[in-house]
């Protein structure tokens, strides 16, 4: 690949033995996610590590937060918001500016 034009490789889920040989042989930058320490840099997906798919996580993710957990909370809030009508409020929209609304009546009026 190297050979071909590459200007960098990115190695997922590889043993570190063969990311490192892979690693010595190259001299375009070898990146890891999950392949180890032996290369130039080390890549991890934010939402990975954030916690924010709780389904499933990859062996080579080390999650930092469970941000998932807030998310829920914050939709299921947001859903309920909603539904109550307390979601938007009067502080949540834009108003027609005060002293305009006949400007904005006189819009209206030339699409109908």
């Amino acid at each position: 690949m190297q050979e071909a034009g590459a200007y960098a490789l990115l190695l997922e889920a590889v043993p570190p033995e063969l990311t490192e040989y892979i690693w010595k042989k190259l001299t375009i930058p070898v990146y890891s996610i999950g392949a180890g320490e032996p290369c130039d840099g080390q890549l991890i997906i934010c939402g990975d590590m954030l916690g924010l798919f709780q389904a499933f996580t990859p062996k080579f993710v080390k999650k930092y937060a469970s941000v998932a957990e807030v998310e829920i909370a914050a939709f299921k809030e947001y859903v309920s918001d909603v539904k109550k009508s307390v979601f938007p409020a009067d502080e949540h929209v834009y108003h027609i500016l005060k002293g305009r609304e006949e400007d904005f009546a006189r819009m209206l009026r030339e699409f109908e």
